[in-house]
């Protein structure tokens, strides 16, 4: 035992990390064992070294929040070698890993049946990467809302190639591009970072949000009821969730790690409004000129 346990974690600037990373430190310090943070930039090869070193150095455990669905070789072989926990995302494979997530599926049908109701027309989401789970499942749950409502999905077939800011602006623009017919009343983004790139391209087109377009973030992540306007997003309780990870880690570290102690732990989503979102104006729901 070494008292020390390897956080891998994508963006530390991402601010849904730090209170993850706050969650998981409060539980490691009463148990006095150290952290060691690493992060990926989504990058499978920066993963794969992380994990090896992590490993190398002995850690008594690894906490895992920025793996590809892609990664599960990599997740596979570190497992054999050493307790680890997937936080926040999933990878694809056969072989279900000891996890804390949160429920992505409902939290984008939250979002999306809020939309609904509040009768946009024309509806578009902008996706985060393909290759990652929490997008993946948030793309099904938008994507199941729209397919049983008389609202239409306007959504481009692009999607982020990180789930960043400027990403977020960049779809967006495409989106509020489309010609009138085809331009959303509102705007579901995968993440807050994605909607606060989509409201700088909202603002660009001369639109105005609400009025013109609402728009939904996901992860409530902190600050954003202090933009204009405040963001309606999908609260996802990331301190919770970095407290919930690490408990279950230290768990593996006292059972001895075994693989099939397969423990999966899913947080419930809520829907927090603000005032990013509205009513349709009548001449947008007929698909006039503004």
């Amino acid at each position: 035992m070494t008292g020390m346990v390897g956080i891998v974690v994508a963006d530390v600037a991402n601010p849904f990390v730090p209170p993850l990373l706050r969650g998981v430190e409060e539980v490691l310090r009463e148990q006095k064992t150290l952290s060691l943070i690493a992060e990926t930039h989504e990058h499978s090869g920066n993963l794969k070294r992380i994990l090896d070193q992590l490993i190398a150095r002995r850690a008594d455990a690894i906490i895992l929040c920025a793996a590809h669905e892609s990664d599960y070789q990599t997740v596979m072989k570190a497992a054999t070698a050493i307790p680890l926990v997937l936080a926040v995302r999933t990878v694809g494979g056969p072989w279900p890993f000891p996890a804390v997530t949160h429920d992505d599926f409902l939290g984008a049908q939250l979002a999306t049946r809020h939309l609904v109701t509040l009768g946009h027309p024309r509806i578009a989401q902008i996706q985060g990467p393909h290759d990652v789970s929490s997008f993946v499942r948030r793309s099904a749950g938008y994507s199941s809302v729209l397919s049983r409502s008389v609202a239409r999905d306007v959504s481009i077939r692009d999607q982020a190639r990180s789930p960043s800011v400027e990403e977020g602006q960049r779809l967006a623009a495409l989106i509020l591009s489309q010609s009138t017919p085809d331009r959303p009343t509102a705007i579901f983004a995968h993440n807050d970072l994605m909607a606060l790139g989509a409201l700088k391209a909202i603002a660009e087109k001369g639109l105005a949000c609400p009025a013109d377009v609402s728009l939904v973030g996901y992860n409530d992540q902190p600050l954003i009821e202090h933009i204009s306007p405040p963001l309606t997003s999908v609260r996802l309780p990331s301190l919770e969730l970095g407290q919930q990870a690490a408990t279950l880690a230290l768990g593996l570290v006292k059972g001895g790690g075994n693989l099939n102690q397969v423990v999966q732990r899913i947080s419930p989503p809520k829907l927090v409004l603000r005032e990013s979102t509205a009513r349709p104006r009548a001449h947008l729901e007929s698909g006039s000129e503004s």
